[in-house]
């Protein structure tokens, strides 16, 4: 008879050590190139050696208790799926299938959660979208923010933090419909233009606030009012944020166990990565938080976010590329300060290194959805700014960009950036421009392209100070370049004030 076999029968068979890689790990991952990696596991035998071996590297790991942590020296991109391996004293754990390229993380509201197979036309993406290089690590939510009560089994998931559950997959037919549209668009977008395995890290829900996704170190630092339940009454939860948590959570209720509350959704979808390098992140988020109209609460918030992460993810100057709020045809409260939030989003890129601000106007939604269905155009201008500012491509990333402008009388003279071919896409004058006199009444303004500039007029206003552009919740932009971008939202401004501002911040 076998002696292990033997063994077993009689009760003496010794325990093998058992080595396991944390659950961020997993087959047809992706690591990053050009940096060293983090390797990590537990085990249940912490006197024994660990020993990790990858794409040539044979790594002793560091044991303390039941952790293990080693460290993956750089390695260049490499396409060729590989076992990536932890052995301990006769026991061992192998991921399979691992490459090297680019890892970005995708994070937000909704509208980055918005799946692929949720947007309207995407059979033949779906039915395409094998791409051995392109893989996906979805965090799906298991709790969503309906608005309805928690059951008890909901509550526990919530209090126990199993917020999301994730695995990597390579794309496919069968992976990628429930890929974020967003995310998905940008990897494989990127993908084509490296010519490397791109690895996307997505973890977003519904309706989140920025507050939820700042680490609890920050928020204890930062945000004193907002620990346990307090945050729900803090001038931090907007109305509706407020209302949503009220629903799920019920009268009575703890409102520390809710995905809205500060740090819960940065502990559950963004914690597990600490450490582990990424190239960037890409964020659609700011519908909740611009319910409130307070623009330095916002800045900070988002400026919060960004640093935050960078510290938490080890990189100072982590690129991170927002999504500027597109326009929406509702007229409510709810969407009332969306430009002065599209202000926030741009400020923040101009005041902060390597962060990006992908505007949108164009692509939202016609009616009063939240959720735009136009996410290839998204996905794709987060890409091509990414290949722009991380990765040095001549690549046509923005639209134009007003600099400033002159008054001449009653006209005014506005300047751009990134106006090589300056038109309209519907053949008509550019609309959105407003005029305003030192009473600041603004006036709609007659445009009119003169090659790289535009001249302004106003009926209603004969002497001119102020000038904005795209300062509404809802419009039909037709101004673009030659690339077919459109012109970021400027706003209200004399000309000087924006000139000095833009130094200051520069």
């Amino acid at each position: 008879m076998n002696r292990f076999i033997l063994y077993a029968m009689m009760g003496a068979l010794p325990a093998l050590a058992a080595v396991e890689f944390d659950a961020i790990y997993g087959d047809g991952m992706v690591l990053q190139r050009g940096r060293a990696v983090q390797v990590r596991g537990t085990t249940d035998n912490p006197s024994e050696p660990v020993t990790v071996q990858f794409n040539g590297q044979k790594v002793k790991a560091e044991v303390k208790g039941k952790h293990w942590q080693a460290v993956l020296q750089p390695m260049e991109a490499n396409a060729q799926g590989q076992p990536l391996e932890a052995s301990q004293n006769g026991s061992s754990a192998t991921v399979q299938n691992v490459v090297v390229g680019e890892v970005w993380v995708a994070s937000g509201q909704s509208n980055m959660l918005w799946r692929l197979n949720q947007t309207p036309g995407n059979a033949q993406t779906i039915a395409q979208s094998a791409n051995e290089n392109f893989r996906f690590y979805h965090s799906e939510p298991k709790v969503h923010t309906s608005p309805a009560r928690y059951d008890a089994a909901l509550l526990q998931r919530v209090q126990e933090k199993r917020m999301y559950e994730g695995k990597w997959a390579v794309s496919s037919p069968a992976s990628s419909p429930r890929m974020s549209a967003v995310g998905y668009y940008f990897g494989q977008a990127l993908q084509k233009e490296l010519g490397v395995p791109v690895g996307v890290i997505h973890a977003s829900l519904g309706g989140s606030n920025m507050l939820a996704w700042i680490p609890r170190d920050v928020v204890k630092k930062e945000y004193p009012g907002c620990q346990g339940s307090d945050w729900v009454k803090s001038k931090f939860a907007s109305a509706w944020v407020r209302g949503r948590a009220q629903q799920n959570v019920g009268p009575g209720g703890d409102f520390a166990l809710h995905p809205y509350a500060p740090s819960y959704l940065y502990e559950t979808g963004i914690e597990p990565w600490e450490g582990f390098p990424v190239a960037g992140v890409i964020w659609y988020q700011g519908e909740s938080d611009a319910e409130i109209l307070d623009n330095e609460q916002n800045k900070k918030l988002l400026k919060d976010v960004i640093t935050s992460w960078r510290d938490k993810l080890g990189d100072e100057e982590l690129p991170f590329l927002q999504v500027q709020l597109p326009r929406i045809n509702d007229k409510s409260k709810l969407r009332a300060y969306w430009p002065e939030f599209r202000q926030v989003q741009a400020e923040v890129a101009e005041e902060l290194p390597a962060v990006g601000c992908v505007v949108t106007m164009d692509l939202g939604s016609t009616n009063s959805d939240v959720h735009p269905p136009r996410k290839v155009e998204v996905g794709e201008r987060l890409a091509a700014t990414a290949l722009s500012m991380v990765y040095g491509k001549e690549t046509a990333a923005s639209g134009p960009v007003i600099k400033g402008f002159k008054v001449k009388g009653s006209k005014v003279q506005v300047s751009l950036d990134n106006a090589e071919g300056l038109k309209t896409t519907n053949g008509a004058a550019p609309v959105g421009f407003e005029l305003a006199g030192s009473d600041k009444e603004f006036a709609p303004a007659t445009a009119e392209i003169k090659g790289d500039k535009i001249i302004l007029t106003a009926d209603a206003v004969k002497s001119p100070r102020y000038m904005r552009y795209g300062w509404s919740v809802f419009m039909e932009p037709n101004l673009v370049n030659e690339a077919g971008l459109p012109t970021a939202p400027y706003p209200a401004s004399d000309g000087k004030t924006a000139r000095k501002d833009r130094k200051k911040r520069k």
